[in-house]
Parts: structure tokens; sequence; C-alpha cells
């Protein structure tokens, strides 16, 4: 009896926060867990820009380090080829001097790449807290405040969309400020959800976005922000979420890695992603936590 109160009350914190009754009942007693945003602007640590720079930069290094795997998309885009094949000479100019050899060259690992491009590399462990299952850990180098650490991956799902079903025992719905609802889950039926989403929006070799979060070889290593822990009273926050709207300008060859995909097909509005941004410098071995609200 005891063991199983125990877990009840686990299964209540974590839901509490979705249960309109609660949020009724403690907005006046909790007034400081209230997100409340006049204007979206001011709800960014860092600008859309420098998301946007930081994510090409990391997709880029990702593309040229698997540039053998993308022959299809290169094939298409002649013009595309030119500037990667470019952008490889002068990496490898810089790391072994004069290789060019494209053919024989080492091909990193997604969280080798993510080192050598920004400088950590952050992976899923056991968390630091109790009970609070897998947390996230940055394993490696130095993350410096206001940074891009992690991605939080999903299915968008605009206001009035069909998420219920979805939704029942999933503690990894994410809720922007306007209503949209990014569903982080990477089992059951979030899981099949996302994967046909996949497929629809795919044309020919583009993929339109990453369905490899789903697995345990990730091919965005960012891509494990559903699994970052809320803070606690001994843990404080060290990252927060930011919401971005990918532009319509985003590269149609980078758009494969990333780790969101809207429900609707019709929808015409740039697709949304959340990203975790660092409150302070974080060192090797700390795990992140985020306040949700």
């Amino acid at each position: 009896p005891v063991a199983m109160l125990r877990a009840l009350r686990r299964r209540w914190a974590a839901y509490k926060y979705r249960f309109v009754p609660w949020l009724a009942l403690n907005l006046r007693r909790k007034r400081r867990t209230l997100r409340y945003v006049p204007e979206s602007s001011q709800d960014k640590i860092i600008s859309d820009e420098d998301v946007f720079e930081t994510l090409l930069k990391i997709f880029k290094a990702l593309f040229i380090n698997d540039l053998s795997r993308q022959a299809h998309i290169l094939a298409l885009l002649p013009e595309i080829k030119c500037k990667y094949l470019e952008l490889l000479t002068v990496e490898q100019k810089r790391s072994k001097g004069n290789s060019c050899n494209h053919q024989n060259r080492h091909v990193f690992s997604p969280e080798e790449v993510l080192f050598n491009t920004l400088g950590f590399s952050i992976t899923r462990d056991r968390s630091s807290l109790v009970s609070a299952g897998t947390g996230v850990f940055v394993t490696k180098g130095f993350v410096p405040k206001g940074m891009v650490v992690s991605m939080y991956p999903g299915t968008v799902y605009r206001k009035h969309e069909p998420i219920f079903f979805q939704s029942l025992g999933n503690p990894f719905i994410f809720r922007c400020i306007d209503g949209v609802l990014i569903d982080g889950n990477d089992k059951g039926l979030s899981r099949s959800v996302y994967r046909s989403c996949c497929r629809r929006d795919q044309l020919g070799p583009f993929q339109m976005s990453d369905e490899s979060w789903l697995t345990a070889a990730l091919q965005n290593p960012l891509a494990m922000g559903q699994y970052v822990n809320n803070c606690s009273h001994e843990k404080a926050a060290n990252v927060c979420y930011q919401e971005f709207d990918v532009p319509g300008y985003f590269p149609v060859e980078l758009k494969q890695y990333l780790p969101n995909i809207v429900y609707s097909h019709d929808i015409e509005s740039h697709p949304r992603c959340v990203v975790l941004v660092t409150l302070r410098d974080i060192k090797q071995g700390e795990e992140l936590f985020s306040n949700y609200y």
C-alpha cells in the first residue's frame, strides 16, 4: 500500500500541471509559476537569428560528415553539391593540412560532430534526481551561457487538432505560449503518428523531418530535450525552453535533421521547434534541468 501511494504521488506530481481544476485552484497561490508573456519576443533568451545560425551550423556539419549518404539529394541540386564540397575541402584543410580525399575520409559519429562543432556533447542517462527516470547530461566539453544545448522533438499540434488519445498517460507533451502542443513521446500511438507524418511529407529523397530520435541511434544529437527533467529545490534550472518557428528559407537539404513535424499537412505556417537554451555556463558531467514554466 505504501509503495502504491508513493507511485500515485509521483504520477500526480508529473501530471497535475495539465489538470485544469488543479490549475484553477492554484492560480493565485502560485503566481510566480505562471508563464505570462505579453509579447512573444520577450520570452526569448537569445534571438531567433542566433537559434537559426546555431542549427544551421550543426546541421551543415552533420550533412558534410555524412556526405556519401546524401548522393540522391546532391544529384538533384548540383549547385548545393559544389557548395558542400567546398566546405568539406576547407574543413579538411583546417584539420588535416592538405587532405582532400573525400572518398576515404573518416566519418564521425553525430555526438563527435556535435562536440567538434559546438564544443560539447550530451547524452541520456539515469537522472541524479530520485525517481525521475531518464535525464540529459553534458558528457563532454563545456556549454556557455546563451547556447542552444538541445531540441524538443515531436509532432506539432495546432489548436483544436486531435491529441486526446495520444495524451493519455503521456508526460512528454509540451505546451507553447500560443497553445501549440508538441508530443515528444517516442513510444506507442505518438510514435506511430510521427512516423506516418514523416512518410506523408517526404518529397522523393528530401526528408522534411528527422525520425531517428524515435530510436537509440540519433541522427541529430540535440534531439533529446523531452528527457530534460524539471528543476527542484535541490537542483536549480540551468536551461529554459524557447520557441522557434523555422523560416521558409531554411535549406531544404537540412530539414532531414529537424526533429519536429506538423500533424496537419495543409497547414501553411512555418514548422514550430522548441530549443533549450542555457541560463548559465554548464560544465562536463552536469545534468540539464529546466523549469516547465
